[in-house]
């Protein structure tokens, strides 16, 4: 088989010496969450000059690499191809079944006698003046806390494919480090990558094993002296079974699948695919292991893991994931051509994780849309998409500069205010008529109390009933109410229970069956007192009174008296009962997190996770949180996230609702957790990561938003050292930081002597705000649009196309 194969392995590793992985402005990264998702604007997969060789496909099936994106594709399924590992030192092919395979230019698949093989790569010949086989230290330097450290190494390790570590460094802080095995030219280009990547990389410490004195300096790049390219060797996979004898060795791609496909799936490291696995060693004498199959087969391990169906369970939203997924693998598809594959499994292109990460929903959003993608003048377009937008997303020019007529920035909600009705709840109660500030708060205590069936007021609550004096017969009848409340002997009143001293005894009597007296020394009674016309209470009530003065349960005037021989208003009075109650839990009142209304019944998420809908009467009292006030409201919008406070009827509805407005406002995407967030970085911080983009600057000093896009994302930001100004414009700005999203307004800490000492980023999203916003996705579903609506809403004129 070896020798059979060689010329084909030599045109593969030509290729990919030819033609290395190298970022351009037009293909620059953007991290989201943890995706730094790879965005070619409207450019053309390269493919390699006139008479070069280009990859071959190993299955008949297998669509060209060399065809131009953006071909409209009818009739047939195309097939992908998706580099599972392009850095394996090892790796192992394994399957339930009967294990097949074949090498490039086989006509068919031989049966291995083992349906588990280890793959090593296998160097066949040693090139001259060589330095593929040392190893170079790379640091990541910037991290703010070991937390970002972790999640830093973490998306280093899905772009490099090596291992990474995390260390504290006394002079740069939390910092990553990765080895990679490389000649020193192919370690000056990583670093190149990973700073385009908005990564503050630098070449660490020395090759742990020296140059070869033959190998010739040629120059530098980047800071990294850079050395001849090592002519190519021949390299070949080799196949060990279990018991360590030899099966085979190829220095040509092989290919592996089970004997029935359609039922037994084909496993790489014990992880099964659907499809094929495809081997082949790569220039820098490692293992690439590429998953080659249908491409419905690879949405289905894409949105899954892209929109979890577990968290955001809206089937027209998965299918509009599905179809921008699908979209963005046909547009993207040869964009690693040179390395021989498609796309990566990673945040780079799109997660992928194969057959046991799928689920039944997405794959039935996947099967509802089969060959269906988004098209912009009858081609398929760039799907790009964010994982939380922010409330809008914005045009593609402002993060990656190039204008594309179908990512424009877009509203994340429905157009208009009747798209929010069906959010409401309605009342037909009419609104007491309060218009005094003092009594802003008794319109609240009397619909608390009126659920609790104290006897008042028939008409309107208004600010003339509330201050007029309250009548024996009243204070009698409510403190028998407290009384059966709190399931206490009603209290003895006499006459005149309507004045302040006599009223605290008989309450506190109601409420906890004994007097204060019983807790409250002499001492006491005179410090908690402080009222300007404390003698004037009576003996007997004083210690009452000094208690519900203390708690906050009688109210004092303005001028710092209690007024013990004037009467109580009605206010006073109720305010009073209706604070002791509320504080002791007494007035049968629930809390919770509201969820979406549905036909304007309350729906509570339950404490098993389940959602549990409760009807609302037609009547009921209805609060809204107006700045610091609880207003009473003839609706009251529920979108989801509300904290309300609710009581219900003996009849099983709602009788009362008071809600406070969800923090993350109504935009489709505010069930995200990253809707809004804040982030703090000290001077110190923020020069380590702006290091690259602030060199010559001196001490940074200020920072600066020169411009914004249209959604109010950072567009320009200046930097101000003590020794000149530096600028970070579009989406570098959201990866030079480190931030979440670019969607961020900035405030700022100083010390005594008016010197910055750290920057406090407010911002919304997560990611690059570019394209479908994914939870919002889920939000628009969950109001009611369909896939292709959801679709239209975030890609301006596209049109929805089934392909094949």
């Amino acid at each position: 088989m070896r020798s059979s194969l060689a010329r084909s392995s030599t045109a593969i590793l030509l290729a990919c010496s030819l033609f290395p992985f190298v970022l351009t402005p037009g293909q620059q990264p953007s991290r989201e969450e943890t995706r730094p998702r790879r965005a070619q604007l409207e450019q053309p997969v390269t493919t390699p000059p006139a008479g070069n060789e280009t990859w071959n496909a190993t299955s008949p099936n297998t669509i060209s690499l060399t065809e131009r994106i953006g071909t409209p594709i009818s009739g047939t399924e195309p097939l992908i191809r998706v580099a599972l590992a392009t850095n394996a030192r090892s790796g192992t092919i394994s399957t339930t079944g009967k294990l097949l395979n074949n090498a490039a230019e086989a006509s068919s698949f031989l049966a291995l006698e083992s349906t588990r093989i280890r793959l090593e790569p296998r160097l066949l010949s040693q090139p001259q003046h060589t330095s593929a086989n040392y190893t170079f230290v790379i640091h990541i330097d910037g991290a703010a806390s070991r937390e970002e450290a972790e999640q830093k190494s973490q998306e280093l390790r899905e772009i490099v494919g090596d291992d990474t570590k995390v260390a504290f460094d006394a002079k740069t802080g939390w910092r990553v480090a990765v080895e990679t095995r490389s000649s020193r030219e192919e370690a000056g280009e990583l670093v190149e990558r990973l700073n385009e990547a908005g990564f503050d990389a630098s070449l660490g410490s020395t090759p742990k094993q020296a140059e070869p004195a033959a190998a010739k300096e040629t120059g530098t790049r980047g800071g990294v002296r850079l050395v001849s390219r090592p002519s190519v060797p021949l390299r070949a996979v080799v196949g060990i079974s279990p018991g360590s004898a030899r099966l085979f060795s190829s220095s040509a791609p092989v290919t592996f699948v089970s004997d029935d496909e359609s039922k037994v799936p084909v496993r790489y490291n014990d992880r099964p695919y659907r499809g094929r696995i495809e081997v082949f060693t790569n220039t820098r004498g490692f293992l690439t292991v590429v998953n080659v199959l249908g491409i419905e087969d690879y949405v289905r391990g894409v949105v899954a893991n892209e929109l979890s169906p577990g968290s955001y369970p809206a089937i027209q939203a998965l299918k509009a994931q599905a179809i921008a997924a699908r979209t963005y693998a046909l547009r993207n598809r040869g964009q690693f051509m040179a390395q021989g594959f498609d796309l990566l499994p990673t945040t780079r292109s799109q997660v992928y994780r194969g057959l046991t990460s799928e689920h039944a929903l997405s794959t039935r959003a996947v099967d509802e849309t089969r060959g269906m993608v988004a098209t912009y003048n009858g081609q398929p377009i760039n799907a790009l998409y964010t994982s939380t937008c922010g409330g809008r997303t914005e045009d593609s020019e402002n993060i990656f500069n190039n204008a594309v007529p179908y990512l424009r920035s877009r509203e994340c909600s429905l157009e208009g205010q009747a798209a929010l009705a069906q959010f409401d709840i309605q009342t037909t109660r009419d609104l007491p008529d309060v218009r005094a500030e003092k009594n802003l708060s008794l319109a609240r205590a009397s619909a608390l109390l009126s659920v609790q069936n104290f006897a008042l007021s028939r008409s309107n609550v208004s600010d003339s009933w509330l201050d007029a004096e309250a009548s024996v017969s009243e204070v009698r009848s409510w403190l028998a109410t407290v009384a059966r409340l709190t399931r206490q002997v009603a209290p003895a009143v006499s006459e005149d229970v309507n004045y302040p001293g006599p009223f605290a005894t008989a309450l506190a009597s109601a409420v906890f069956s004994e007097n204060a007296d019983t807790l409250l020394n002499n001492a006491d009674i005179r410090y908690f007192l402080a009222v300007a016309d404390a003698n004037e209470i009576p003996t007997n009530n004083r210690a009452d009174v000094a208690m519900l003065v203390r708690d906050g349960y009688l109210s004092v005037f303005p001028d710092a008296t209690l007024r013990p021989r004037e009467r109580l208003s009605r206010a006073r009075a109720l305010n009073a009962i209706a604070r002791i109650l509320e504080a002791r839990n007494l007035l049968q009142i629930q809390k919770g997190t509201a969820r979406p209304t549905v036909q304007g019944g309350l729906i509570i998420r339950g404490t098993k996770g389940k959602d549990v809908a409760i009807r609302v009467s037609p009547n009921a009292f209805l609060f809204r949180q107006i700045g610091d006030a609880l207003l009473p409201v003839r609706s009251v919008m529920l979108v989801g996230g509300e904290p309300v406070v609710f009581h219900v009827s003996a009849t099983g509805e709602v009788d009362y609702l008071e809600v406070r407005p969800a923090l993350n406002g109504a935009s489709a995407e505010r069930s995200s957790p990253f809707t809004n967030w804040t982030t703090e970085l000290s001077v110190g911080q923020a020069q380590a990561r702006l290091g690259k983009a602030a060199r010559g600057i001196g001490t940074i000093t200020d920072l600066r938003v020169v411009s914004r896009g249209r959604s109010r994302r950072a567009a320009d930001l200046e930097i101000i050292g003590t020794q000149g100004n530096a600028h970070v414009r579009g989406g570098r700005i959201r990866s030079a930081l480190g931030l979440r999203e670019q969607l961020f307004v900035i405030d700022r800490k100083y010390n005594d002597e008016g010197r910055i000492t750290s920057f406090v980023f407010s911002g919304r999203g997560w990611g690059h705000g570019v394209g479908m916003c994914q939870i919002g996705a889920y939000g628009l579903a969950k109001q009611g649009l369909s896939y292709d609506q959801i679709l239209k809403a975030y890609y301006t004129g596209i049109e929805v196309t089934r392909l094949y």
